[in-house]
């Protein structure tokens, strides 16, 4: 997962949290080697709808943030994709390296905020999994001008982010933890500014390049006193246009 955002005092990428925790198999948060359930639900329905076609041994993927390396590892093994994931951990790509030994992958060690040293059309699908949010507004709108540059025409992006509609503990962590950007918190444990999107400013953000075709929300979970239990997520699947 990248990490960059801005404090209220000064800059802090979270480099040294990601590498903590990936040094200590998740000691704050969870991690594992397994491929998101999301993702998997989203390239089988690529591969169930034949229009679109799905990936294949001539597939090149683009993972920002990518961690461990466990979704391009997932997406090489059941589809044979070449594929190149960042992450701005470099105790996480020395996993995924070791990890993906004889598949088709690269890894770099890096912040995904800035120009991507990529050709244009290069990538059929891009995944941005937890990542972005980690960004301000400005590397955002960096950010999604370069992957509407790489994917290729038909291209996929995949995008999934914590969904601010009604959402009580993102409202409560504006509240609490407020950020210099407006709909930005400071992350209690990690220490940098993270952004939550509402439906509407994912599809301003996209719809200037991508066909959205579905965007799947997560419930609003609760305990059994009737309390928010659980973040609320929305996966979306954009196609370039």
């Amino acid at each position: 997962m990248d990490n960059r955002g801005t404090k209220n005092k000064g800059k802090n990428t979270g480099r040294g949290f990601w590498n903590k925790e990936y040094g200590q198999k998740g000691k704050h948060l969870a991690l594992s080697n397994n491929p998101s359930e999301d993702l998997m639900k989203f390239t089988k329905w690529l591969d169930r709808n034949d229009a679109f076609g799905g990936l294949n041994s001539h597939s090149h993927v683009l993972d920002l943030g990518c961690g461990n390396g466990r979704n391009l590892i997932y997406l090489a093994k059941t589809h044979n994709i070449s594929g190149i994931g960042y992450d701005i951990s470099n105790e996480a790509i020395t996993q995924a390296i070791d990890l993906s030994k004889d598949l088709k992958l690269k890894y770099e060690a890096r912040s995904i905020a800035g120009p991507i040293a990529l050709k244009d059309e290069s990538q059929d699908l891009i995944l941005d999994m937890m990542t972005s949010h980690f960004l301000n507004y400005g590397e955002r709108e960096i950010l999604y001008k370069e992957i509407a540059r790489l994917l290729k025409p038909g291209g996929w992006l995949y995008f999934k982010t914590f969904l601010r509609d009604e959402d009580t503990h993102a409202e409560r962590l504006l509240r609490e933890n407020p950020a210099q950007e407006k709909g930005s918190y400071i992350h209690p444990k990690i220490g940098v500014a993270e952004h939550v999107f509402t439906e509407v400013e994912i599809e301003q953000m996209l719809t200037k390049n991508f066909k959205i075709h579905k965007m799947l929300r997560s419930h609003r979970h609760r305990d059994e006193k009737g309390h928010a239990a659980k973040r609320r997520s929305i996966s979306v699947y954009a196609e370039r246009v």
